[in-house]
């Protein structure tokens, strides 16, 4: 189970659990103060009870992984029918929570679970992947409502850039081919001491499954290099731009290098 070790070592330093926790508590506070048929500015094609249904039913899901033991097919065929009362909706979305949470503090982080990244198939990995998820939909939450976000503890923000340069960011089919761009950038995060260096990867080949070609472009953190551009802010600033739930970060250097690291923020942080 490769992987397990490195996302283990992050958890030492987080409680997730409790994060997990407080960003759902603070995601459906924001939305019973919202229209229910308001726009989510960050995902347009939502409405605020399109984002409350969304969250609940991904905490279910990943409550039926972790406790059921399920792949994927097995715990979405678990998913319940979408209520259509804007309450019964809250509702669901707080059971699942308390669902999702049991689970999680029933298994250490090293159990074996089915997750979509090959590389880590973990409690741990789920775990830490679910602190996120509902950090970022809390500030889509949270603008929705009020069209500004709050506070974002800075331990959780760094540790959400590095699950979105090592993992969300830097997805690609196993049998891919990757084609470095040796122009490298180096993203700080400037309030807690912590930097990376980022390489602008094109991925590509035949699918065996569709016969379909790609070329595609992913993020892929590299050990050592020397950067031709610089992007910096508090490690808040840049997890919610890595997801474009905030304004462009400060930048310096090569700025079509830069441009080239935005196009995949862009098309991946939805």
């Amino acid at each position: 189970m490769s992987g397990v070790g490195a996302t283990v070592a992050f958890m030492a330093e987080l409680d997730l659990t409790a994060h997990i926790r407080a960003e759902s508590a603070r995601f459906g506070a924001a939305l019973r103060a919202a229209d229910p048929t308001a726009q989510v500015p960050t995902c347009p094609d939502w409405k605020a009870a399109d984002l409350l249904w969304h969250l609940a039913e991904v905490q279910l899901f990943w409550a039926a992984v972790v406790r059921d033991g399920l792949d994927s097919d097995a715990a979405d065929a678990q998913k319940p029918q979408r209520p259509t009362d804007f309450a019964e909706l809250h509702a669901l979305f707080a059971g699942a929570g308390e669902e999702l949470l049991a689970a999680l503090e029933g298994a250490p982080d090293d159990a074996a679970a089915w997750t979509w990244w090959p590389a880590d198939q973990s409690v741990g990995f789920i775990r830490r992947r679910q602190a996120h998820e509902a950090l970022i939909h809390r500030l889509d939450a949270e603008l929705t409502a009020s069209g500004s976000f709050g506070a974002i503890d800075a331990a959780l923000a760094a540790d959400g850039i590095d699950q979105a340069l090592h993992v969300d960011l830097a997805w690609h089919p196993e049998w891919a081919e990757l084609t470095p761009s040796a122009e490298l950038g180096l993203v700080q995060a400037i309030d807690v001491g912590r930097s990376w260096l980022v390489d602008v990867t094109r991925w590509g080949g035949v699918s065996p499954n569709t016969g379909k070609t790609w070329d595609e472009r992913m993020l892929a953190v590299v050990a050592e290099g020397s950067p031709s551009y610089t992007i910096s802010g508090t490690a808040a600033e840049v997890d919610a731009w890595l997801w474009n739930r905030g304004p462009r970060v400060a930048v310096s250097g090569d700025e079509g290098g830069f441009e080239s690291f935005q196009a995949v923020v862009s098309a991946g942080g939805n």
